[in-house]
């Protein structure tokens, strides 16, 4: 129905046409090759009126002003011109410059403030609109992969997780998304879901991304790096844009798939004042099939399988961590689980709904309201301490926002539903418990062995009754357990968490001389709604706040400003933590006749506060409690259970887990001394250089180069204590939120070179290298997780224009094999080599694109981390109209 009332809305709106008093023709061209420019923005200067070049590169504006005034001709990648105006009817040729290299694109992040790349204070990676439409990568959010030092591992087709500089994870807390200003990470998860509420393809207008520490501006959680979209404005791109893509997706274990993935977008300007947009993206297709089978002890991959091995606890494999040990002669024996893809529908899909009003009430950009709203649901995959089935997972943003030259106010608000997700471990342990309790199951087992002799026969005899995947038994087993979010006969993933989010920032730079000076603020409430499921929140939603105010002096010394010396402090607050100052200072030096040659050295802090699960959990998964370390939380968890040995009921609380602890490493006998959490900090030094260096032929080689060490402060680990409940052994286990005691540091470099060869062949070569030190004597049951490889390359190789309409990509990325640590499981993820492609055509006529591509086209599949689906390859087809 929206979709219906926008479209209408559109074609009514787009039937009134102003009364033309002026008339401009034009053609615009390339200042070098002399080729004509398709989708060059003209405007009247100030104002939102304006048109877009054909796919010939010509253009008719037609305007209510009289002469003269002036027009804007800008597109990316060149250098905007200004004409002035002086009749009716002027023709105008247009020639414009391209920028000499990447470095002159404009960046906001940094700063935040408008600066040239090259004069970053900090490493900066940067992705347009013209380079997504000429990566190889399926999505522009699989593209950033091909940036220097960032990782992108992949949870699902549908689900994939950006990281720099170490310590990733799929669940990654330590990196902020945010999108037109909103951070879009999971209110309750505390991490964002890929690109679910992200934006459509069609409708990104720049992608910036800062490794590294950035709390100074950004406040907590901008811990290990942080990523900016911006979307485009309906008032600068206007009309409908559409784009179909299709294709497969090849696996050994998922076979051969189908995929579609459409995107709309459609935006006007009704007046100087007044525009709009929508956009609809919709993904269907089918994930990765897990099906690693490898044994485990739970921590490691071991020897032997089912048929050797009676303790077997597959990976991907769940209900057989019910084990117990028999003694005598039987030993320790795991009940039969469940394979994964009998627990999980592999279809994925993704849909995503995005709108903006935009008022401008001076008729020019000096200021803009914006209400902005993206609602986002899907179904997918995601890996952490268990693997969760997420299904009809609804996530929705909605902002109002007020910006002006120097400054914006906004505010906004994140909600998410749960859906239909569900815990496949608790799926599996449940669907054996409806047709045999683990009691009667081993019980049952015992006899048949000790009757037998055989563990085959035993095992055949206790699962004679077992609910077999595809039987009409096992759906409606399957079917009430995923629909009851009691994790003691249930499986599903009840969730219904919001949070609340303002900030605002001013400049001074109009008022301000000496100096450029901002200062800013935001407050953030988290309105924690699970209903007992996963929080202490059985009784009701639990509220907490978090607020923070900053300021930067930016100033300009020696001979031609060449010296630019930025400062920055912020002060965060957290309704259960202390305060925190976030300092940081760069100085940023620009030598060479043009200013091309950069010098840079940062000092930076970060900060992040407990998650929302690190403070406020309360779930019991079977072999651990998990607990949230604030200490309001340990009044708000109590378990009753009957113990099976004495038949006695018993209560534990949280007090209990944190008064009445003991290590696991002394088997119970010394008592645990676990401190509440608190928030995490790291402290960064950074250096770098981007420059130009003239080649043979005067060619230019653009060098990116930086190198950092960071330095960690109470890295928030798990810790599992043992906390006994009577006098004969009987005891639970808990893991508790804490901090490490342990020294952790990590430090690194990147280099990027980039350059054109051969009469205008782009040519990319990037090299990332990574390494941390962690004190493992200081605590020996801390696991840091650095997971990141050592050694990175990426290549790139391509031409936009290899002959008329024609151009393609190429992009090869190596990395060596690492250690994988995690909750779920550990294990090692092997070296591989990765090579993307696509070409493009465009049939101007039919104001077009084409595209053929495909991913790891050596087909040689791989992990990202044990546990999830092997990727296999990729293959689309794609056609985008008016882009």
């Amino acid at each position: 129905m929206i979709k219906k009332i926008l479209l209408l809305a559109f074609i009514a709106f787009s039937s009134f046409t102003m009364v033309a008093q002026t008339t401009v023709t034009g053609t615009v061209k390339d200042a070098k090759t002399g080729e004509t420019l398709p989708g060059a923005n003209i405007k009247i200067e100030n104002k939102a009126v304006g048109t877009t070049t054909d796919f010939d590169g010509n253009f008719v504006l037609k305007v209510s002003d009289t002469p003269p005034f002036n027009i804007e001709i800008s597109v990316l990648g060149y250098k905007m011109e200004k004409v002035a105006i002086t009749k009716n009817n002027q023709k105008l040729v247009v020639s414009l410059t391209e920028n000499e290299t990447s470095l002159d694109e404009i960046v906001v992040s940094a700063s935040r403030t408008p600066e040239r790349i090259m004069e970053s204070p900090v490493t900066i990676e940067r992705m347009d609109s013209r380079a997504i439409k000429n990566t190889s990568a399926p999505s522009f959010y699989d593209g950033l992969e091909n940036l220097k030092g960032v990782d992108v591992n992949t949870n699902s087709l549908t689900f994939k997780s950006v990281n720099t500089r170490g310590f990733a994870t799929f669940s990654n807390t330590r990196f902020m998304q945010l999108v037109d200003g909103m951070d879009n990470s999971s209110p309750a998860l505390n991490f964002a879901l890929g690109n679910l509420l992200g934006m459509s393809e069609l409708d990104v207008n720049t992608v910036e991304l800062l490794p590294g520490a950035s709390s100074a501006l950004y406040g907590a959680n901008a811990f290990n790096g942080i990523m900016f979209m911006t979307s485009k404005n309906p008032f600068n791109d206007q009309g409908i844009s559409v784009s179909l893509k299709g294709g497969i997706t090849s696996q050994e274990a998922g076979g051969n798939n189908e995929f579609t993935d459409f995107n709309i977008r459609m935006a006007y300007a009704f007046s100087d004042k007044f525009a709009a947009k929508a956009t609809l993206s919709v993904l269907e297709g089918t994930d990765w099939f897990a099906t690693d089978y490898r044994n485990t002890n739970g921590d490691e991959y071991i020897a032997g399988t089912r048929e050797t091995d009676n303790d077997y606890n597959g990976v991907n494999v769940y209900g057989d961590v019910a084990a117990t040990d028999l003694g005598g002669t039987i030993g320790r024996i795991s009940r039969t689980g469940y394979n994964e893809r009998d627990l999980m529908d592999y279809g994925v899909s993704s849909v995503k709904f995005g709108g903006s009003l935009n008022y401008r009430p001076f008729g020019d950009d000096r200021l803009e309201v914006i209400w902005n709203s993206k609602i986002g649901t899907g179904d997918t995959q995601y890996l952490g301490g268990q693997k969760y089935s997420i299904q009809n997972f609804l996530m929705q943003q909605h902002k109002l926002e007020v910006k002006g030259k120097n400054f914006f106010v906004r505010g906004y608000t994140t909600s998410e539903n749960a859906g239909d997700s569900y815990n496949t471990l608790f799926a599996a342990l449940n669907i054996n418990r409806a047709w045999s309790s683990d009691q009667n199951w081993f019980t049952e087992y015992a006899g048949a062995y000790l009757s037998s002799g055989s563990h085959t026969a035993a095992r055949a005899f206790a699962d004679r009754n077992r609910l077999i995947p595809g039987t009409a038994a096992f759906e409606q087993a399957f079917n009430k357990i995923t629909s009851d979010p009691d994790l003691i006969t249930g499986a599903k993933f009840r969730d219904e968490t919001k949070l609340y989010h303002a900030d605002a920032n001013y400049n001074f730079q109009d008022q301000i001389e000496f100096a450029e000076i901002q200062v800013g603020g935001s407050y953030r409430r988290y309105s924690l709604n699970s209903f007992g499921n996963i929080f202490t929140d059985a009784d009701g939603p639990i509220n907490y706040d978090e607020y923070g105010i900053y300021t930067q002096a930016q100033k300009n010394f020696l001979e031609e400003d060449r010296l630019k010396v930025t400062a920055s402090i912020r002060y965060d607050k957290a309704q259960n933590f202390k305060g925190n100052f976030s300092p940081r200072i760069s100085f940023a030096y620009a030598g060479g006749e043009n200013k091309n040659q950069n010098f840079r050295a940062s000092f930076q802090t970060g900060f992040r506060n407990p998650t929302t699960q690190d403070q406020y959990i309360g779930l019991d998964v079977g072999n651990a409690i998990l607990l949230g370390g604030v200490e309001d939380n340990l009044d708000r968890y109590s378990t009753t259970f009957t113990d099976n040995t004495d038949g006695q009921t018993y209560t534990i609380t949280g007090r209990d887990a944190y008064n009445n602890a003991f290590t696991v490493a002394s088997g119970g006998t010394q008592k645990a001394n676990v401190d509440f959490v608190k928030p995490e900090k790291v402290t960064a030094f950074e250096v770098g250089y981007r420059g130009l260096v003239n080649t043979v032929n005067t060619k230019r080689l653009v060098i990116d180069l930086s190198v950092y060490y960071n330095q960690y402060e109470d890295f928030i680990a798990n810790t599992n204590v043992i906390v006994p409940y009577n006098t004969t052994g009987g005891a639970k286990i808990f893991q508790l939120y804490t901090n490490s005691t342990a020294d952790i540091s990590s430090y690194g470099a990147t280099i990027g070179l980039n350059t054109k060869i051969f009469n205008g062949f782009d040519v990319g070569l990037n090299y990332t290298y990574a390494k941390f030190d962690f004190d493992q004597a200081a605590n020996p049951d801390f696991e840091a997780g650095f997971n990141t490889p050592e050694h990175k390359l990426k290549f790139q190789f391509g031409k936009t224009n290899l002959f008329k309409n024609f151009g393609f990509n190429f992009n090869a990325r190596w990395q060596d094999e690492y250690r994988w640590e995690s909750t779920f499981i550990d294990g090692t993820i092997e070296e591989r080599i990765v090579l993307d492609a696509q070409i493009n055509y465009a049939v101007p006529s039919m104001k077009s694109v084409f595209k053929l591509g495909g991913s790891n086209l050596t087909g040689q599949e791989y992990l990202s981390a044990p546990g999830v689906g092997a990727i296999g390859s990729q293959y689309y087809l794609s056609w985008t109209i008016n882009n």
